[in-house]
């Protein structure tokens, strides 16, 4: 991955390439016959034409200036093969050669040339590290990015002027090849020395911090960014995916939460992931809210995904409420027997339970558990015997079994019944079964109970009045005790002697 275009900006850097080449090119200093101009007369010896060589390359210099560049050549190479070139005229024809070369865009001749012209020996120091510089640019230009950029950081490294047009290609080239370590300190020279600074500068050293996993500094780059381009959301974007990458969660959702309140949110993506940072820091009920919101709108897709996101959140927030229309919604449309399921278990939550028994069956005949389904149908019977009458003791047997809530515990134990003993919930529909049944029995033993103080008391009562007999002359109960006389003969019978006269 790059940031430019693979040669776009380079291209741009290096069209003064040609410029330079056609500095170097020999024009009015080659004269034909060998003799020299005033500037060649004061020379310093070895840095002239012979006379043979001056001819023939004069007339290649002739051609090539006519843009007959393959001539040219031809010609180049008949001088190259003159004996006893002297170095100058060697680097001085390969220098040509490469010019030719470069201008029909054959960009490795034109390196292998100019190459040839320092090997050759007949360049000043300054002429040389010129040459130098055109062949870094050259092997750029050529696709060879890591070479060219190398070439030319040595050429600086050894003394050579470090011009700004230099670390701009430095940057991109290295970029080109995709080493960005080496990027990084022309970038940051590049960028430093950028007045004033524009959003590529920005935008290239974000790049780079952010390749090389340097997120302290690629989060001050971005938050220079975001002071100058507040407006951009991909700068927040990228603020907030430092912030999660980061391990700092819940500053990022901070984040998100402002751009979506502050409306900067507008794609699907972007709306939904709101909703899982909400939903995510346990606020269900407000992820459901945005969600709902943003379906309605229509910024979110009202599909039957969708749909159960949303029920599955009104649920976790213990909303059955709002659950269940979208549930009854997201069933019908799916036909999916767990949305049956998770709708008998909002009605179930709501204490509707004979819907919530309607969608549990429906649930089950489209495959879902019956033993869990059963459970809950079980479950909602058993809870609504709270809702009735408790037994009264006082009720004849007859009445305790037409009662309510004896038909009430009677529903909720065929339905536990109805759970499979395969079933993982078979053991705890025994333990239900068995804990209705004892609570009826429990109902009967309290009555027991009850009637067994209420006759001992009355025992009591009666034994006494017969005891104070001697005293008053007869037996004789407190009216407010009256109601003790309907056990006087049971006790008799077990505690009076009957004296029978002989």
């Amino acid at each position: 991955m790059t940031l430019y275009g693979k040669q776009s900006l380079l291209k741009k850097l290096i069209s003064t390439t040609a410029v330079a080449l056609a500095a170097l090119m020999v024009t009015p200093s080659v004269m034909p016959s060998g003799l020299a101009s005033a500037q060649e007369a004061e020379a310093p010896e070895g840095r002239q034409f012979s006379a043979s060589a001056g001819e023939i390359v004069s007339a290649a210099n002739e051609l090539i200036t006519a843009n007959q560049f393959s001539a040219g050549l031809a010609k180049l190479n008949e001088a190259l093969a003159l004996p006893e070139l002297n170095p100058y005229e060697k680097s001085i024809i390969y220098q040509l050669q490469g010019s030719s070369y470069y201008e029909m865009n054959q960009y490795g001749p034109a390196i292998s040339s100019f190459e040839n012209a320092i090997n050759a020996g007949g360049l000043l120091p300054n002429e040389a590290d010129a040459l130098r510089v055109n062949i870094a640019q050259l092997l750029i230009a050529n696709g060879q990015y890591a070479q060219g950029a190398q070439a030319l950081e040595n050429y600086i490294n050894r003394g050579g002027a470090q011009k700004p047009a230099y670390t701009e290609m430095l940057v991109q080239a290295w970029v080109q090849s995709e080493n960005y370590a080496k990027a990084l300190p022309w970038a940051e020279k590049w960028f430093n020395a950028a007045s004033p600074k524009e959003r590529k500068h920005f935008d290239l050293m974000n790049f780079l911090y952010n390749n090389l996993g340097q997120q302290g500094r690629q989060a001050d780059i971005v938050k220079q960014m975001i002071n100058r381009w507040p407006e951009d959301k991909t700068l927040w974007d990228a603020w907030a995916s430092m912030l999660a990458n980061g391990g700092r969660e819940e500053e990022a959702f901070e984040v998100s939460k402002m751009l979506y309140l502050g409306g900067a949110l507008k794609d699907e993506q972007d709306l939904m992931k709101v909703v899982q940072y909400y939903s995510f820091y346990d606020m269900p009920f407000q992820a459901a809210l945005i969600l709902e919101k943003e379906m309605n709108a229509g910024r979110i897709t009202r599909d039957s995904e969708k749909m159960v996101q949303l029920s599955s959140l009104f649920r976790q927030a213990r909303e059955y409420k709002r659950a269940i229309p979208v549930l009854e919604s997201a069933a019908a449309s799916s036909g999916q027997a767990k949305l049956y399921a998770d709708l008998g278990e909002a009605l179930y939550n709501e204490g509707q339970c004979v819907k919530a028994e309607t969608a549990f069956k429906d649930a089950i005949n489209k495959g879902y558990d019956a033993g869990k389904s059963w459970m809950l149908i079980a479950t909602c019977r058993y809870e609504d015997t709270q809702k009735e009458e408790r037994i009264d003791c006082k009720m004849t047997e007859a009445q305790k079994d037409a009662a309510p809530i004896t038909k009430a515990r009677q529903s909720a134990i065929q339905a536990f019944e109805q759970v499979p003993s395969s079933s993982r919930e078979g053991r705890n529909a025994k333990k239900w079964i068995s804990f209705i049944r004892a609570e009826r029995e429990a109902v009967e033993n309290r009555c027991i109970f009850e009637a067994n103080v209420e006759k001992e008391l009355c025992f009591a009562i009666i034994k006494g009045a017969y005891d104070n007999e001697v005293f008053v002359g007869k037996f004789e109960i407190d009216p407010k005790d009256q109601k003790c006389m309907a056990f006087k003969e049971e006790y008799d019978s077990k505690f009076r002697v009957r004296i029978v006269d002989q």
